[in-house]
């Protein structure tokens, strides 16, 4: 239900679409704003437990396992522009958002991650609900109690608002995926319109407007995705959501690792194209994000492909395997990662395949240079 009411959302028009993540953010906003205020409530109540300075300093074992996690928090900030011939000005309005996102990621992440740090024990901070437990126990300022073991219960209006920031919560995740599938999927569409993909796949519903058969296919293979991480995990919610996690970022990395180094090879090849965007500092300029952006993007990819990478090397202390979800062995956990991969690289590789039709009949460069300027477009042959 969670997968098919994105792939609804990105099937409609972007007209009415939009609204699903526009909606998320704001209760994303509102969510994370209130838990912040009640935070400070709780501790002006029952005061908060404190922690140094070296608890910023995690050892590498950690940085390692944190390292995917900040990438993916980082990327995908360009995907409106998948739909920039939807927007009014995109050359001003995707650049702006962009900025005002990355400002935005940077505190609605940041603020609330320290608040539950201050609530929580570190040993009660879990991947799966550490920000939903933080809210419960955070929430009892309006009603409820905290046993002598650590067991919350909300009552009143505490329970009434604990309640409604879950269903918020839910609403955040869902509206998150849609915005994922809304742009990957135009993405995927173009791909096939240039001859990376099947024809096919790059029509556009003339009554929605949206890429019809990608949203389709987007669906069905999530839930086939879905189905296996949750038979390989054995149906264990933390190892399910360690491996989905594992899975839904690594395949983000490895995207980007041929989407950053294009930027330096569409500016040598292609140097006279019109380009909206533009990286400052020139060529220089050009190289540094790129190195850096593609180092740290194999960093993460190396890192989730195999938790504790580098861990115990060069005589440092430590065992790769700790670095695994609880309760998973390294064989069934690579298998969780390595399976899907390799099904999504050979259905890349046949794609690819299958678009060289397209691709013999793609209008040349100057074909599409001419059709700009006389205001109409080229469609592959």
């Amino acid at each position: 239900m969670f997968i098919w009411f994105a792939v609804v959302s990105a099937i409609v028009s972007f007209r009415l679409g939009k609204w699903i993540p526009s909606i998320g953010a704001f209760v994303r906003v509102g969510v994370l704003g209130f838990f912040t205020l009640s935070v400070l409530l709780y501790a002006a109540h029952n005061g908060v437990h404190g922690f140094g300075a070296s608890a910023f300093s995690p050892g590498y074992a950690v940085f390692i396992a944190a390292v995917p996690v900040l990438i993916f928090n980082y990327v995908g900030f360009e995907l409106p522009s998948s739909a920039s011939e939807e927007m009014v000005d995109p050359r001003k309005d995707v650049p702006r958002t962009i900025a005002w996102s990355g400002l935005g990621a940077i505190l609605l992440y940041g603020i609330p991650i320290l608040a539950i740090l201050l609530i929580l024990p570190a040993s009660k901070v879990t991947g799966v609900g550490g920000f939903l437990d933080a809210i419960k126990q955070v929430f009892t300022v309006y009603g409820g109690s905290v046993a002598a073991d650590g067991t919350v219960t909300l009552t009143g209006a505490g329970k009434v608002l604990g309640d409604l920031a879950a269903i918020a919560f839910i609403w955040a995740l869902l509206s998150s995926g849609t915005t994922w599938i809304m742009g990957a999927d135009r993405t995927q569409a173009a791909a096939g319109f240039d001859g990376a993909a099947p024809r096919v796949l790059g029509r556009i519903n003339r009554r929605f407007g949206t890429p019809l058969t990608v949203n389709v296919l987007t669906g069905i293979f999530s839930t086939i995705v879905m189905l296996l991480a949750f038979w390989l995990s054995g149906g264990n919610a933390e190892r399910y959501f360690a491996a989905v996690l594992g899975l839904a970022i690594s395949t983000t990395t490895i995207s980007y690792l041929g989407i950053f180094p294009a930027l330096v090879r569409l500016r040598h090849t292609q140097p006279e194209a019109p380009r909206p965007y533009r990286v400052p500092g020139g060529t220089a300029g050009v190289w540094i994000v790129t190195v850096l952006s593609t180092l740290w993007a194999l960093v993460a990819t190396i890192s989730l492909l195999w938790p504790g990478f580098g861990v115990g090397w060069f005589g440092t202390g430590g065992n790769p395997d700790d670095s695994l979800p609880a309760g998973i062995g390294r064989g069934a956990f690579e298998l969780t990662q390595i399976l899907p991969l390799l099904v999504m690289i050979a259905v890349g590789v046949v794609f690819y395949l299958a678009g060289a039709p397209t691709r013999a009949h793609r209008a040349s460069a100057a074909e599409v240079s001419a059709a700009d300027q006389r205001g109409i477009g080229t469609a592959p042959g």
